[in-house]
């Protein structure tokens, strides 16, 4: 790590950035189709406690896509100013599906939030159905569109070398249809419906151990425990081990690093616990799971892993060791989601889970490690395919942008960290009033106005 290096602070801000702006698009990507499910079940069931539950998430997801927004625009700008290098050699390429999430998925959102949040009246209860079913699709396809660029720097294909040097469409259906996009794209969804059932669950803990909003703390803990239950096996299997496969086939060297392995060989074991040593190029204190990397790799326990030693230095990735811990703190974080969110159906469905004090504190305080455990995914997704911007073609001290210093990196960058700050204070904020108020204040303020002389 070269402090002086131009690329570091560039790699640094993108990323601060980026993870940053995350913590808002997974948790709507996660709740949307909460929203349709009740927004469903008051149509089919004329229960007013449906939407109810919608009403109030509803406002907590357009308060986290207002946040989602506002950080997700200077990103856009990042694309000139950090990696301008990059942005011209694969905006050929990159530029379509930016350009299609604009046009198409983040407009579609958009336009129907504010009517889902605003519009219920007017439309009545099938167009409001439809608006939150809307909201969920834009929500994902935007999420679709953002994630097949980044599986082309992960596995690029469909694309040609132009006469002038730089990227163009060979392929637009390859483009698209990119498989690593395919299992990159259910493994997010399915961990950000983790980060929306562990908060809806959150919530009804938390309103259940204040004993105030019981009805909806009930209803929040039924379908956030059952969704989150069925998200976490998911995430796991078949999503992680289909991600794994991908890694194995197509980034050997990358599997070697997340597991720390420096010597290929069949009947690769897991590490369950062990620290990466550069220097003695070896795992010290290894406890391992022998034959599960074949396994999850390749498909059987004999296959050959391959190490680190096999690949030239310059090809390894250039932080194993945070990216070592990050991918194993993922998988211990997504083991403990299983097991939490298994107890917690199992005690809804013996009907004690809102008398089990202890259970109701620990999923209340879980949902911010599913923040980590998402931030931890992707940042072994971006560190295990260093050095390269898109794997195999072009690297990445080759994309960064060549007249902006260090000193005006560090500069914007302690910007953002003011102005971050400053937004998600106001964002928690916010969100406090409305999780104060809570969803019993939307019932009354109809009673009062049906009960209103006219």
């Amino acid at each position: 790590m070269n402090l002086s290096d131009p690329a570091f602070w560039s790699r640094l801000q993108f990323g601060f950035t980026l993870t940053y702006h995350y913590l808002f698009p997974q948790l709507t990507m996660g709740l949307g189709w909460f929203l349709v499910y009740w927004k469903w079940r008051a149509l089919r069931t004329g229960n007013e406690q449906y939407n109810q539950a919608a009403r109030f998430w509803a406002k907590i997801f357009g308060l986290n896509f207002a946040v989602g927004v506002v950080t997700g625009i200077p990103m856009e700008f990042q694309f000139g100013t950090n990696w301008a290098d990059f942005s011209r050699y694969a905006g050929g390429v990159i530029g379509q599906t930016l350009g299609m999430e604009a046009m198409f998925a983040f407009f579609l959102e958009s336009a129907f939030i504010g009517a889902l949040i605003w519009g219920e009246k007017r439309l009545g209860p099938r167009y409001h159905f439809l608006a939150a079913l809307a909201v969920a699709v834009g929500s994902w396809l935007s999420a679709y569109f953002i994630l097949v660029t980044n599986a082309f720097m992960q596995h690029p294909v469909g694309y040609r070398i132009e006469a002038d040097g730089l990227l163009g469409i060979a392929s637009l259906s390859a483009y698209l249809l990119n498989p690593w996009a395919w299992v990159q794209f259910a493994h997010n969804q399915m961990a950000a419906l983790v980060t929306g059932s562990f908060v809806v669950t959150g919530l009804g803990a938390f309103y259940t151990l204040r004993r105030v909003h019981l009805t909806q703390a009930q209803l929040y803990l039924r379908a956030g425990t059952f969704a989150g239950l069925i998200a976490s096996v998911l995430v796991a299997f078949p999503t992680g081990d289909q991600q794994a496969k991908m890694v194995g086939r197509y980034q050997p060297v990358t599997l070697a690093a997340m597991e720390g392995k420096f010597a290929g060989g069949p009947m690769a074991g897991v590490a369950v616990i062990g620290q990466p040593n550069l220097e003695a190029r070896r795992l010290d204190n290894p406890i391992e799971v022998p034959g599960a990397l074949s396994f999850l790799a390749y498909g059987t326990f004999q296959s050959y892993v391959h190490g680190l030693e096999e690949y030239p230095k310059d090809l390894w990735p250039d932080n194993i060791e945070l990216l070592y811990y990050s991918f194993h703190i993922m998988i211990t974080l997504g083991t403990l989601f299983i097991i939490l969110m298994a107890c917690a159906t199992f005690q809804n469905w013996r009907g004690r889970l809102c008398s089990t004090t202890w259970l109701l504190w620990v999923l209340m305080l879980a949902f911010p490690y599913t923040y980590i455990a998402n931030t931890l995914g992707w940042m072994t997704a971006e560190l295990g395919r260093q050095p390269w911007l898109i794997y195999g073609v072009f690297r990445t001290h080759d994309g960064y942008s060549k007249v902006v210093n260090s000193g005006n990196m560090l500069f914007t960058l302690i910007g953002f960290t003011g102005l971050y700050f400053v937004l998600g204070l106001l964002s928690l904020s916010l969100a406090g009033r409305e999780i104060a108020f809570g969803p019993d204040l939307e019932v009354a303020a109809n009673l009062q106005e049906k009960e209103a002389p006219v």
